[in-house]
């Protein structure tokens, strides 16, 4: 669903990214609003407020994941959805490095050289693009940092009441920004035909059931394999950038992705060692 987003946002281009993520964060939180009365959650949900250190860490969260919606879906809808796959791609080696800086984690050999090949694949992206590739870098970081505040959470909340309350903490900014563009005749909202309106109205679906699906999956797989899975979406983004929307694609690109490829390999390689590690301790 993350990979084939691109192919939704391509249906709505005619609105901004500023108003597309307004609408994911109302429209997502009357979906979760609903499931929460289906699944009678309503009482586990108001929970997570009697938590002061909760509650303002789910408001960082969704600042982090509003500002990575924003960045994302402006990559789209400019034409630069190969540099927003590469964001997801670099994503890994920016979670190593906030567990080394953050938690003090210890590096691996293999982790040590993947981070070497990253930061040479910057260096030859950078020279590739003309400049440093920021939306990759702003992608890979605030969603990095938003699985580390996430990662503090922890247990502490249900995944369905998580999303809720942080897109609860940012509606009232999205109310506003919606209010300022109907103001200024901007809105496409209601201004395009009921067609545009319930494309517009499914970016709660498409915002909310990848997210719930992912927690879901995090919650019966090990970590190795979702670590893994992950990389389905910037492949399916980057299959599509290059072979559906035709964004170009010189050598020194190819170059800077490959780079990209070979470190993420290098990672998954570690990965299945720990795992093996932790599975055979004789060994």
């Amino acid at each position: 669903m993350w990979g084939f987003l691109p192919l939704y946002f391509k249906t709505i281009e005619s609105a901004s990214a500023v108003e597309v993520v307004a609408d994911r964060v109302i429209f997502s939180l009357l979906l979760c609003a609903i499931l929460l009365t289906v699944m009678r959650s309503w009482r586990s949900f108001w929970t997570v407020f009697t938590n002061p250190r909760l509650t303002f860490t789910l408001a960082a969260a969704s600042i982090l994941i509003a500002g990575n919606w924003l960045t994302y879906t402006f990559a789209v809808l400019s034409g630069h959805t190969a540099e927003a796959s590469l964001g997801y791609f670099i994503n890994p080696l920016v979670s190593t490095v906030l567990g080394v800086m953050v938690l003090r984690e210890r590096l691996s050999r293999l982790q040590w050289v993947a981070m070497g090949i990253g930061l040479l694949a910057v260096a030859v992206l950078s020279v590739a693009y003309g400049q440093v590739p920021w939306i990759s870098l702003i992608l890979a970081f605030s969603f990095g940092t938003y699985g580390l505040v996430k990662n503090r959470v922890g247990r502490s909340v249900g995944a369905l009441e998580g999303l809720t309350a942080e897109t609860a903490w940012l509606t009232p900014i999205a109310a506003v920004v919606m209010g300022i563009m109907a103001g200024q005749g901007t809105l496409t909202l209601f201004q395009q035909g009921a067609g545009h309106f319930w494309l517009m109205a499914a970016s709660g679906v498409a915002t909310a059931l990848p997210l719930l699906a992912f927690a879901a999956a995090a919650a019966r797989l090990p970590l190795t394999t979702i670590a893994m899975l992950q990389y389905i979406a910037p492949l399916l983004l980057f299959i599509i950038a290059v072979f559906v929307f035709h964004e170009p694609m010189p050598p020194q690109r190819w170059a800077g992705f490959c780079l990209v490829w070979v470190a993420v390999v290098v990672l998954i390689i570690d990965a299945l060692h720990q795992q093996r590690r932790r599975s055979h301790p004789a060994i």
